[in-house]
């Protein structure tokens, strides 16, 4: 069953009213600030009459100041609520007070493969489309979705772009562009965006204490990369625990305790088993040929981060 066209549209602009620039500015000193910047733009959408907004978490991570720029050219200070490290999700007040337009929650759960959305950031500029799959997306920054958005064609602006189901509801939040993709034999990009089912149970505990109360996985601050059958470190977050351990460049991670690991999704599966953050993660590594066994102390990555200032 396709959806009424006129209507699909009438929605979307309705829904684009909602949507706002987001502009971040992080300390220099930020653990993040060498890979994501000291001034990051982006977008969010409007949730609540009250001025509580929706991002990704990337833009407003380590933030110590943050504006909103409305449709009409407005712009007013922000500050970060809080944020999700498992989903990636971040909520950002408009400290202005006033009573503002919003977009509804729906879920991407009624959102069919093939149908109609539609993803919208803050410059006021809307790319339609089309759903393509609901799948699996792991990133070398530690960091795992069960289900990802995957939608096409991509929005050039897809950094906490509001992505917009058929009924003008907001099913996602703009996460990544994937270039060089190939849809039915032809060459195209694509839009990775975090479904908001998974901002539901969350929002409350991010309210209330700037993240969630459920422990946090693992982390070890390793970027790592397959490269053809090996999963080779790229990079080590300087002073995170796989620093502090040893980990360099070029080691190739072989497996985690007694559990040998083939790509990204094992090794994060396998960490993550072993408990909660700070538990000791057993890793051998081979290194110029050798192979050497380490024992990494994990840590909470929001521990590592400058935290917001909570109003």
């Amino acid at each position: 069953m396709s959806e009424p066209v006129g209507n699909t549209d009438k929605a979307f602009e309705r829904a684009l009213a909602s949507v706002v620039g987001v502009h971040a500015f992080v300390p220099s000193d930020a653990l993040t600030a060498d890979v994501l910047g000291t001034e990051r733009l982006g977008s969010g959408a409007i949730i609540r009459e009250d001025g509580l907004i929706v991002t990704i978490g990337y833009l407003v991570t380590e933030a110590e100041r943050v504006w909103i720029t409305f449709a009409d050219g407005h712009v007013a200070a922000g500050d970060v609520a809080g944020i999700d490290q498992t989903s990636g999700l971040a909520l950002v007040r408009i400290l202005e007070k006033a009573v503002y337009n919003f977009v509804p929650l729906g879920t991407a759960k009624q959102v069919r493969l093939g149908g109609a959305v539609a993803m919208a950031s803050g410059d006021g500029t809307m790319v339609t489309g089309r759903l393509l799959a609901k799948q699996e997306f792991t990133g070398y920054w530690e960091y795992r979705l069960e289900e990802a958005l995957i939608t096409a064609p991509a929005h050039g602006q897809w950094g906490g772009a509001a992505l917009l189901g058929p009924d003008g509801r907001l099913i996602g939040i703009g996460s990544l562009h994937i270039p060089g993709a190939v849809v039915n034999g032809e060459a195209t990009e694509l839009n990775m965006s975090v479904p908001i089912d998974l901002l539901h149970p969350v929002q409350d505990d991010l309210l209330r204490y700037g993240r969630t109360r459920a422990p946090a996985r693992p982390w070890l601050g390793v970027y790592a990369h397959q490269v053809e059958e090996r999963l080779v470190v790229g990079s080590v977050v300087r002073q995170g625990p796989a620093s502090s351990a040893g980990l360099k460049r070029g080691d190739t991670i072989v497996a985690v305790g007694r559990t040998k690991v083939r790509d990204l999704g094992d090794f994060y599966e396998a960490v993550w088993r072993l408990g909660a953050a700070g538990v000791d993660v057993p890793l051998v590594i081979e290194r110029n040929g050798r192979i050497v066994d380490m024992v990494v102390q994990s840590g909470d990555r929001r521990l590592f981060l400058k935290q917001p200032t909570l109003h």
